[in-house]
């Protein structure tokens, strides 16, 4: 009898399944970390209940791994405190497990920068976010460097797909656009702006974990030919068979909302993104790794038909 060795993934939300679902097609044993113990994955994957700011309890819960896939998140407006104790507690998992680790990160530890988004920028942002973010990338890292863990680093773009409601082109788009309203954007929309598939990040954080080659690296994963927000918006509508009217909240309006609303505060710090060209490169990962992008047109149909679907099912 084979055995297949463990791979737990940390975190249920859209990047945390898109893994799930990955490690599945690819037959691997999963296990799924969460604070409920209660998530939507097929039956022969095993959940675990564990608050992994308890060190302790993040060591039982990668037990066995041979890969510990940290795709957790933190409230938004909570980052600098919340999220670090999060990272450290898996960091602590994986490396008692003797397990690699990947960590799903973003790109909002650059800043503002003037011509594409490359891995060797430094990790100055100025933001609160982009702080955090900088931060927990070092400490891993630096744990890799110092022989406590093997270690990657893979960074998304602002994603969407099935199971993304929160991203800027998740319910924003998506569900207004098939509930019949405007599509609500953020800056400039006709800028180019990187949008990442979640299916995609998904399968390159599982090729980071099986590549030692990665090991010790950050990584921009696959993303489709960028295109502006407009032209995202216009794919979306085209997929659903409506006309592409969108609302546009500018830059000033997210600092005068800022004033009343810590969320939109939040994102204010983070306009820059939207008001000049966004483009991240994944340029290392293509020319290392046999992995290629889905095609935007193709990875929104797929996100629509989840969206129809969820709709029905909340309707039955």
């Amino acid at each position: 009898m084979t055995v297949r060795p463990l791979h737990v993934v940390v975190g249920t939300g859209p990047v945390g399944l898109s893994v799930v679902r990955e490690l599945r097609v690819r037959e691997h044993a999963v296990r799924v970390v969460n604070r409920r113990g209660v998530a939507e994955v097929h039956a022969d994957v095993e959940v675990v209940a564990a608050d992994v700011t308890d060190h302790d309890a993040a060591r039982r819960a990668c037990d066995g791994a041979a890969v510990v896939y940290n795709c957790t998140n933190a409230p938004y407006t909570d980052w600098p405190t919340a999220f670090p104790p999060i990272w450290e507690g898996v960091l602590a998992g994986a490396a008692a497990a003797d397990a690699v680790l990947v960590c799903a990160d973003n790109v909002y530890c650059y800043g503002a920068v003037d011509g594409p988004v490359t891995e060797d920028l430094p990790w100055d942002a100025d933001s609160r976010k982009g702080r955090t973010r900088a931060e927990m990338a070092r400490r891993v890292l630096d744990a890799h460097d110092a022989g406590v863990v093997r270690a990657a680093i893979g960074r998304a773009s602002d994603f969407y797909g099935p199971g993304v409601h929160d991203s800027v082109v998740g319910e924003r788009v998506f569900g207004n656009l098939l509930q019949g309203r405007k599509a609500e954007v953020l800056g400039d929309p006709d800028k180019p702006h990187t949008y990442t598939y979640v299916e995609d990040f998904g399968r390159a954080l599982v090729t980071l974990g099986s590549d030692e080659r990665a090991w010790g690296e950050v990584w921009h994963v696959p993303s489709p030919p960028t295109l502006s927000t407009r032209e995202f918006v216009e794919l979306v509508a085209e997929a659903i068979g409506v006309e592409p009217r969108m609302r546009v909240a500018p830059g000033w309006l997210l600092r005068l909302a800022g004033v009343v609303s810590p969320t939109m505060r939040e994102l204010a710090e983070l306009r820059y993104e939207f008001e000049e060209p966004f483009v991240v490169s994944h340029e290392k990962f293509a020319a290392t790794f046999d992995v290629e992008p889905t095609t935007h047109r193709a990875a929104i149909d797929e996100t629509v038909a989840w969206y129809r679907s969820r709709d029905v099912t909340a309707t039955v």
